[in-house]
């Protein structure tokens, strides 16, 4: 079982000048928990719902929700995405990246193939191959 098998390629991307809010809120619009960088075709960094939680005050800040928003809006992406992105390739085995994510403690891996953004593969598609696996349709 090969990843190109359990991607997904209908791809939500951003810039990095998005602001921090609007890419928040198209996270949960779009229910999607990594959010790709990208300029154009070319992959710059990725941003979890993790890296929002770090970036938000703490429940015990003294900041009204309108200042919140409006520092959260200032705050661009490039400012907190991860540059370093570990990657995978549409030929990658299902196992070896399923190992990666365990091994690394991630939850996503971008695919590439010669350089180019194609898709993305998360734990949720790795326990549908697992499932598959399981009824006997993963070969």
């Amino acid at each position: 079982m090969l990843v190109k098998r359990y991607m997904r390629t209908k791809l939500v991307t951003v810039g990095p000048d998005e602001g921090a809010n609007a890419a928040l809120y198209l996270m949960k619009k779009s229910t999607i928990r990594h959010l790709l960088v990208t300029d154009g075709k070319k992959l710059l960094g990725i941003v979890t719902d993790r890296d929002f939680l770090l970036v938000r005050p703490s429940p015990a800040t003294s900041l009204s929700i309108y200042e919140i928003n409006y520092l959260l809006e200032k705050l661009k992406l490039k400012e907190i995405m991860t540059k370093k992105v570990i990657m995978v390739a549409p030929e990658t085995p299902i196992a070896e990246a399923a190992r990666t994510l365990l091994n690394r403690r991630i939850g996503a891996l971008p695919v590439l193939k010669d350089g180019e953004l194609v898709g993305i593969i998360s734990e949720t598609d790795m326990l549908r191959a697992l499932f598959d696996l399981e009824e006997g349709k993963g070969s």
